[in-house]
């Protein structure tokens, strides 16, 4: 348990120190796009090279590696962590569920007479685990290691339902034989792990041309991370959880600090810069913007907290150890940060340059910010004490 343990602090600390990262890479965005500098930064986004625009580069390319490590840590959770069992998967499942509807319905409530701006239901529905993390990070102790690790297991159910979200309602088109060779590459590293191969040479390079695959194909190439993370080899050993040694770990160890520090900074500054000179009052105020920020901040903290209080009511799970629930709202606040995954679906679900590109931007960037300032707010209160003077971690 102690190794488990150590990984997951580990894990933990990649994820927080990211999001302070990323919160500086979106501060950086919104003041170039405001100063003398913006015309070189948006023209520089839209900018070909090997017949993508850089912004596509990013969100297809480069964010296929984020999609690639969150895939790795599914698997691993659900195999080998904090999802491995039932009593484990109750808790964070149920809120996750609901922190994804409920939102969903805030974003639906104010746009329901308008067919197109519907395309970005799912904008409100996903948690950024970097960003909640790192605000966790600032209050140290207040908040016990329990919901750090309650937070990241809801996050990463979070991310599973987004994927879905986007395979099921934001693909295009499909071209068949690309999506039919994306498939023969799956089946032939899904090959290399049943005949126990353990380099990660082969899985990689047969990784990048399934990826080549499904951008040809009309599935959002992203996915093509999530589906080979799937193949990587994980086989923990018996009474060695978190097995550093499986080509699983390797892999993701690698990989997070290149996503954390460099890949999603990259991405949330190419999406999160927005133009305020001349904005439209509609960009603001209108149905869209307000659905998304109403849907994080409202949304989540209602769906989570609401499902979780109906939970453990019926006895089917706990709160998590050495919190109180004045903490857990706090955190299921947080959980309304929801700033890389729902820029990534307002992209796909309006076009990356759309008339409703800063529309979604400012709902985000509103939605996470409130969630981010009540959060961190209501957690910072002091915390209760026992019978006896005793302070409650």
């Amino acid at each position: 348990m102690a190794e488990r343990f150590s990984v997951i602090r580990s894990f933990l600390k990649v994820e927080a120190a990211g999001g302070f990262v990323l919160i500086a890479a979106a501060a950086l965005a919104l003041l170039v796009a405001n100063s003398s500098l913006a015309p070189s930064y948006f023209a520089g986004l839209q900018t070909y090279a090997g017949g993508l625009s850089v912004l596509h580069w990013i969100n297809d390319g480069l964010m296929a590696l984020f999609f690639l490590l969150v895939g790795l840590e599914i698997k691993r959770e659900v195999l080998d962590g904090e999802l491995a069992t039932w009593d484990r998967r109750v808790l964070p499942g149920i809120t996750a569920l609901a922190g994804m509807a409920v939102p969903a319905l805030f974003f639906i409530a104010f746009n329901s007479g308008d067919s197109y701006a519907l395309r970005g239901w799912a904008i409100p529905a996903a948690t950024d685990i970097a960003f909640a993390l790192g605000v966790l990070a600032l209050l140290g102790k207040r908040v016990p290691a329990s919901l750090k690790v309650f937070l990241t297991a809801l996050a990463i159910l979070d991310d599973m339902g987004a994927i879905a979200i986007i395979a099921v309602f934001y693909t295009e088109q499909l071209a068949l034989l690309p999506l039919a060779l994306a498939g023969a590459g799956l089946v032939l590293l899904y090959g290399l792990n049943k005949a126990r191969v353990t380099r990660l040479s082969p899985y990689l390079v047969i990784g990048a041309l399934v990826w080549f695959c499904v951008l040809k194909s009309g599935v959002h190439a992203t996915l093509a991370g999530v589906a080979v993370a799937m193949t990587i080899p994980l086989r923990p050993a018996p009474g060695a959880p978190d097995n550093p040694h499986s080509p699983l770990h390797k892999l993701e160890h690698a990989l997070a600090p290149w996503v954390a520090f460099l890949i999603v900074p990259i991405f949330g500054f190419a999406n999160a810069g927005v133009s305020f000179a001349g904005l439209d009052p509609a960009a603001v105020t209108g149905p869209v913007p307000m659905g998304i920020a109403a849907g994080l901040f409202l949304g989540k903290q209602l769906g989570i907290a609401g499902a979780a209080w109906v939970t453990i009511r019926l006895g089917w799970a706990q709160l998590p150890a050495d919190a109180d629930w004045r903490q857990f709202y706090g955190v299921a606040i947080l959980c309304g940060i929801g700033f890389t995954m729902s820029l990534f679906i307002g992209g796909l679900a309006y076009g990356e340059m759309s008339d409703l590109g800063d529309a979604v931007k400012i709902g985000v960037l509103v939605g996470s910010l409130l969630s981010a300032v009540a959060g961190y707010t209501l957690l910072r209160l002091p915390t209760a004490t026992r019978p006896g003077g005793e302070q409650r971690a």
